[in-house]
């Protein structure tokens, strides 16, 4: 009987593995399945972010090209600008000297006449 007694035993220890060997399989099933959505996601989010990267490399592309052209309208018009304050200068010097001039002219003419008016 022992002999018997100690078969069954055996047989139920192996069922028993058995089922300890298919909750295994099963779990590494749902595990595989899961490493597997989960690397879909990350590729999903590295795909995204690649074209995020592309965008924002397209925008900084094209602000940096109209802030070239900004710099370029601006400097231009700057130098117009220059340009017109160095002809204003140029002239305002002119004015100066033909004003000194008139006011060095009115100082003798007054002073001629002041001259007349002392022996007249």
């Amino acid at each position: 009987m022992e002999k018997e007694h100690f078969e069954i035993l055996l047989e139920e220890i192996n069922s028993k593995f058995d089922l300890v060997l298919e909750s295994h399989s099963a779990l590494d099933v749902k595990i595989e399945k899961k490493f597997d959505q989960l690397n879909q996601k990350i590729e999903d989010v590295d795909f995204k972010v690649g074209v995020v990267n592309n965008r924002l490399n397209e925008v900084d592309i094209k602000l940096s090209k109209r802030i070239d052209e900004v710099d370029v309208k601006l400097s231009k018009r700057i130098d117009k600008l220059d340009s017109r304050m160095d002809k204003m200068d140029s002239r305002m010097d002119r004015l100066e000297k033909k004003v000194d001039g008139i006011a060095t002219d009115l100082a003798e003419h007054r002073a001629d006449t002041e001259l007349h008016r002392a022996h007249g």
